[in-house]
């Protein structure tokens, strides 16, 4: 019963995703929409390969040309060069090798298979034809399969290869060319909510009495930004791998919009790496490592309103990236109410009674100066 209401949950759920899915693709121009455009593009390609395989060169099956049409329908036009010049090689290893081994073994199928898979199988493993190395192993299964070894069936086939191949790459560069820019604003945009979000929970906890396990909470979350940091570089080298060999990407509307310099990645990097360093004082101080002393409470809590500010600068910069906003239009005042805030809790430093806790003030200001160093300048950062 618990497996039957669990899998009733995972299908309410899955439906509920696509569901989502759907009004985005319908509503918003996204990576939803993105997607729902390239599946359309490559069925369409698929039905124009067989059609001319069919009624041009008068195919008996026309498999090959709608099946290489498919598959090059990739997420960059880049992408589908390079598939398809290594499917076309691989294609025509397959359908000559098992060419040859149906003619030597006189067209008997299972000694065939035998002379022609096991090696194709070993060149599908090797790294650089990536998932297109198994297409060698396929062709010759349907060249074995259905005896169509003679020269002028396996020039149908090439011929059919080729057919797929060229629709494939010209529906991908030239009807509605991907263009992957917005997958960094995104990606920068959900960094920043997420070290705003901590950057938040960091302040409320720390008007508190926090202890190890919170510290540790939060320290976890910290290294968990550092994800966020690897999924934009991701994003930037498949927006720059989008630009490459792409006739659209100076017609569509997305690439006229403003686009992000790599510097804001840089940037967010040192975000994350500096809530990463503040995360790893605060841990240390609840764990009283080293003998370290906590602040007082009146630096406690005027250093938690300090970090609440901080996360409404990220707050504010992940706006800014969604409305695709650049960081010259940051509010002056508030930034200055920041500094102006730093400033004040800096003037406490010299009334802690220990010298561990005034060491231990001293780090956690110097973490959330550079914080702000780092999100925008300021008085300090002169």
């Amino acid at each position: 019963m618990q497996a039957t209401r669990a899998a009733r949950r995972q299908s309410r759920y899955e439906f509920a995703a696509v569901g989502r899915s759907a009004r985005l693709a319908l509503r918003y121009s996204g990576p939803e929409r993105a997607t729902a455009v390239q599946a359309l593009k490559a069925a369409g390609a698929a039905m124009l390969a067989w059609a001319l395989a069919a009624f041009w060169i008068e195919s008996p099956m026309a498999l090959m040309a709608p099946w290489t049409a498919l598959v090059l329908v990739d997420s960059t036009v880049y992408r589908s060069l390079r598939a398809g010049v290594r499917q076309l090689g691989v294609i025509s290893v397959g359908a000559i090798w098992a060419s040859l081994a149906m003619y030597v073994t006189n067209g008997s199928t299972l000694p065939a298979m035998a002379i022609s898979l096991p090696w194709l199988m070993l060149i599908a493993g090797y790294r650089r034809l990536g998932a297109h190395g198994i297409y060698g192993a396929t062709t010759a299964l349907f060249v074995i399969a259905y005896g169509a070894y003679q020269p002028w069936q396996v020039g149908h086939r090439l011929l059919e290869t080729l057919i797929g191949a060229v629709i494939g790459l010209s529906v991908n560069a030239f009807v509605l060319p991907p263009v992957r820019i917005d997958g960094v604003r995104a990606n920068l945009h959900a960094l920043a909510v997420e070290c705003g979000n901590l950057l938040q929970a960091m302040g409320d906890g720390l008007e508190h009495s926090w202890g190890a396990a919170r510290a540790e909470v939060w320290e976890d979350q910290a290294r968990r930004l550092h994800r966020g940091v690897q999924a934009v570089a991701r994003a930037r080298n498949r927006a720059a791998e989008s630009s490459r060999l792409n006739p659209g990407r100076r017609m569509r509307r997305g690439d006229r919009t403003a686009r992000i310099p790599p510097q804001t990645d840089r940037k967010w990097e040192a975000v994350v790496h500096h809530i990463t360093a503040l995360s790893h004082t605060l841990a240390d101080v609840a764990a009283r490592s080293h003998a370290l002393s906590s602040p007082t409470d009146t630096f406690r809590c005027d250093y938690a309103a300090l970090t609440r500010a901080v996360a409404r600068l990220c707050a504010e910069q992940a706006e800014m990236l969604a409305q695709h906003h650049t960081d010259g239009a940051a509010r002056q005042e508030q930034v200055g109410a920041v500094w102006r805030r730093y400033e004040q809790v800096l003037g406490e430093v010299p009334n802690q009674k220990e010298v561990s806790a005034t060491a231990v003030s001293g780090g956690l200001l110097i973490q959330i100066r550079q914080l702000l160093r780092t999100l925008t300048p300021g008085p300090e950062a002169a």
